[in-house]
């Protein structure tokens, strides 16, 4: 029996035996359906061919996450994620030990995409940071673990797209951190109760902010300019790297269209509150999202139709 995941939420452990590549696939779609829905949302709008490999890179990260985010004893924590890189080291070096449905289903996106083993592993440094780095200084340090904790599924979604070339990796980049950015301004309570800040140091004394405003939730008007010069920072980045839908064929356009729309509305949603983020966390409303699906699928079948790259 392969123990190395005891101690994981009981869904993830491993099985006792090796699934069929079919029951894997379902295994990674059922997760991606369950955990986030806009995933699965997003992802019908690519070939469906392709489909399986999001749905590995999902449900990798997905788990990968949990091992960290999950699991209350950071030493367990630990511990798992350093045994969740060995099982993808194993994964590319001997696949036919493999017997988690994630490295199974991985192992068709990998042998038939190429796709980098690093970039997997990156994202579980990121995890692994998380259980150790707590708090954060600057901006730039923020953007360094965005790196890791994003970036990775960004030139992922590129590669196994076919997309190779480092140009269009650096746009993605800018979408993939500008959207972990936005996340943290969103949550900043949630992770504040979890002993976690994201809101940089620096940028926090330059405004005047501390950490007891936070704890304490007071929105002060200092607290109110700093969420307006990092939330005007995200969309900056997101604005720049969302260029990227116009360099590659429609029916991926229309899905990092999605993603990006996404992270507009997010923001947008800041902004409605005042910038409130402490009182409630930010949402985008069932008709904002109604909007953005419509934009897409009236994307997708245009691309259907006309065919060709944007």
């Amino acid at each position: 029996m392969d123990d190395r995941l005891i101690g994981a939420p009981a869904e993830y452990l491993t099985p006792a035996e090796r699934p069929t590549l079919a029951a894997a696939q379902e295994w990674c779609r059922t997760l991606a359906t369950t955990h986030y829905e806009n995933f699965h949302v997003a992802t019908w709008f690519l070939p469906k061919r392709i489909r399986p490999y999001f749905e590995s890179i999902y449900a990798f990260s997905r788990v990968s996450d949990d091992l960290g985010d999950e699991v209350a004893d950071t030493a367990v924590a630990t511990r798992l994620l350093t045994s969740w890189r060995a099982m993808l080291d194993e994964c590319y070096d001997q696949p036919e030990r493999s017997r988690h449905p994630v490295f199974v289903a991985l192992q068709q996106t990998t042998s038939e995409t190429q796709a980098p083993k690093q970039l997997f592993a990156d994202l579980i440094h990121a995890f692994q940071m998380d259980q150790t780095v707590t708090r954060y200084e600057s901006l730039e340090q923020l953007v360094g673990y965005s790196h890791y904790s994003a970036n990775p599924v960004g030139r992922l979604v590129l590669w196994v797209s076919g997309y190779r070339d480092e140009e269009r990796a650096m746009l993605s980049d800018k979408v993939c951190t500008a959207l972990q950015l936005i996340n943290f301004w969103q949550d900043v309570v949630e992770d504040w109760e979890r002993d976690r800040r994201y809101l940089p140091a620096d940028t926090m004394a330059r405004f005047g902010v501390t950490d007891a405003t936070i704890a304490g939730k007071q929105f002060t008007p200092e607290y109110r300019a700093m969420m307006v010069y990092l939330v005007d920072y995200a969309r900056t980045m997101l604005a720049e790297g969302a260029a990227i839908s116009g360099t590659v064929d429609r029916e991926l356009a229309v899905t990092l269209q999605l993603f990006s729309k996404g992270g507009f509305a997010a923001i947008d949603g800041i902004v409605a509150q005042g910038y409130d983020v402490l009182a409630k966390r930010p949402s985008v409303s069932k008709a904002t999202k109604a909007k953005l699906l419509a934009g897409a699928l009236a994307g997708k079948f245009l691309g259907l139709f006309s065919g060709g790259r944007q």
